[in-house]
């Protein structure tokens, strides 16, 4: 039937062709966003997940940020250690040689133990990253041991959605040399604690220059001496600052092994935070973004559609003009 009121082929063309425009309006808009998710409306699940995990991945950059200044901040504490070891290592062959020798030799050999006993308190102070030092420390009033240095290492999120921070912790209590805190309950610093060639002891007994060593005489790295200008110490005296030395460095070796065990924990995080970050940028990735070779395809195959369309409407609305002619 020819009808002047409806026509029903232009009708068909019409939609035809307001498919193919907005299929070809969705097709130029992920070409020239490189999305095919770019907005919720486009698929709400994926943009969702999309979202949540670019979120994750911006919280992850910054701990790969803390990761990076924990890493400093051990390393400067790895590097005043070792110096430290270093030199309580010479103080350890001025009393080797000290041992036997004259007064005269022993007031010398003093005044090279007590330049190194400064360097040690030099390096111990300088060791210091971003306002933290874990060699020289003065413990809180309120508190009994060092508070640890945390490095924030991992952003965390469960499947149920809960996030949550871990944290690389560095046990300060085992590794400072010095202690300034004087509350009670505070332990001293590897170099400044009352030692016997046994180890820490918690009280002090100081012995006297010149007479034989005795079991409970203490003596600290950081200010035993051969001689106070008038008395000079014994051989037996010399033998037990050796022993103190020797126990000291243990601990210090102790030391050196646990910032050398951080350290490497460390690297580690943030090679796999890295890791992580290009995994879920992938993942997104995946998610999200536009095939390009086969949008480029699809505006092609559109294009001649939508000319087609133009082209079928055109026909279409040509046909009403056939009517006029049955009235000549």
């Amino acid at each position: 039937m020819a009808s002047i009121m409806t026509n029903a082929s232009a009708l068909t063309a019409l939609q035809s062709l307001s498919s193919t425009n907005k299929n070809l309006e969705i097709t130029q808009s992920r070409i020239s966003t490189g999305y095919r998710v770019a907005d919720a409306s486009d698929n709400a699940a994926y943009w969702s997940i999309a979202t949540t995990m670019r979120s994750d991945n911006n919280a992850l950059s910054t701990v790969q940020d803390a990761l990076g200044l924990g890493a400093s901040k051990v390393d400067t504490a790895y590097t005043g250690m070792n110096k430290a070891i270093d030199t309580v290592n010479q103080i350890k062959t001025k009393l080797v040689a000290a041992s036997g020798s004259t007064d005269a030799d022993k007031a010398k050999y003093q005044i090279e133990i007590k330049a190194l006993q400064d360097q040690l308190k030099a390096y111990a102070d300088a060791a210091t990253f971003s306002g933290t030092n874990m060699l020289s420390v003065t413990t809180d009033a309120a508190a009994t041991t060092a508070t640890d240095v945390k490095v924030v290492s991992a952003f965390n999120r469960t499947s149920s959605g809960a996030a949550s921070i871990s944290t690389i912790d560095i046990k300060v209590e085992d590794i400072k040399l010095y202690e300034a805190g004087t509350n009670v309950g505070v332990n001293k610093g590897i170099l400044d604690s009352n030692r016997t060639s046994a180890g820490v002891e918690g009280a002090a007994s100081a012995p006297t220059l010149g007479a034989a060593a005795a079991g409970t005489d203490t003596y600290t790295v950081s200010t035993m001496q051969l001689t106070d200008g008038t008395l000079f110490a014994s051989d037996t005296q010399i033998g037990a600052m050796l022993g103190v030395v020797e126990s000291a460095l243990k601990d210090m070796t102790t030391a050196a092994t646990n910032l050398g065990a951080a350290k490497s924990r460390i690297d580690l995080q943030k090679t796999f935070t890295q890791s992580l970050m290009d995994s879920i940028d992938r993942g997104v990735g995946q998610l999200v973004d536009a095939d390009m070779n086969k949008e480029s395809t699809r505006l092609q195959a559109l294009q001649v559609q939508q000319q087609l369309g133009i082209q079928a409407l055109s026909i279409a609305n040509g046909n009403s003009q056939s009517i006029l002619s049955l009235f000549r």
